[in-house]
């Protein structure tokens, strides 16, 4: 079953996970937008019986969501090559560092990466510990939002504050998951091949 981090809540990060991480342009959505897809999603959540049917549930509400930022009219900053290398390059930074970097795609106002944290030592009980999602995910936005906002001449928001986080739960969904991250661009009419987008990412090994 997979698990949404929330922030500002308390949560449990598989050991060894694979991550699925959306994260966003502040402002990318209007609040209306917002409101009504969660209300879909709560509608949904509150009929489903089982792990399976809240799964399919949660998969169709990031349908939606996803739907929605292809058709926003908010801010489209990550349209500017400058602003996509400066993402594009702190991805590659922190590969090997702090996950293995397995796919991503930047779009003009939103983010697909995949990723899973890496092995960073042994807690007091002998168990291993990983780094932590919320931390790569506070770095990685606190460091592009900086960068970016320096070539716009801005101090506000860069990034909204909540990512839309999933468990990768077997190799099936890694591979559906990975490709729909590569399609991503040429779903918005960017490109023809996905291969043809410079801010896609697929890990070659």
């Amino acid at each position: 079953m997979e698990e949404f981090y929330k922030r500002k809540l308390p949560h449990i990060q598989p050991k060894g996970a694979t991550f699925f991480v959306t994260f966003r342009l502040a402002g990318s959505l209007p609040q209306a937008t917002i409101f009504e897809l969660r209300a879909a999603r709560e509608t949904e959540m509150r009929v489903a019986a089982t792990n399976e049917e809240r799964y399919l549930a949660e998969r169709r509400h990031f349908g939606r969501f996803d739907e929605a930022l292809h058709l926003s009219h908010g801010p489209h900053y990550l349209q500017q090559p400058a602003l996509a290398q400066i993402v594009t390059d702190s991805l590659h930074h922190r590969d090997q560092r702090f996950y293995r970097l397995d796919a991503f795609s930047i779009l003009s106002n939103h983010a697909h990466v995949v990723f899973a944290p890496l092995h960073k030592g042994v807690n007091l009980d002998g168990s291993a510990q990983y780094h932590k999602l919320s931390k790569i995910m506070q770095s990685l936005k606190r460091h592009t939002a900086t960068e970016c906002n320096k070539l716009l001449g801005r101090q506000d928001a860069f990034w909204q504050a909540e990512s839309y986080d999933h468990i990768v739960r077997d190799e099936a969904e890694w591979e559906r998951i990975v490709q729909y991250v590569l399609d991503n661009p040429v779903k918005a009419g960017l490109v023809s091949e996905w291969e043809e987008w410079p801010y896609t990412y697929l890990r070659s090994d």
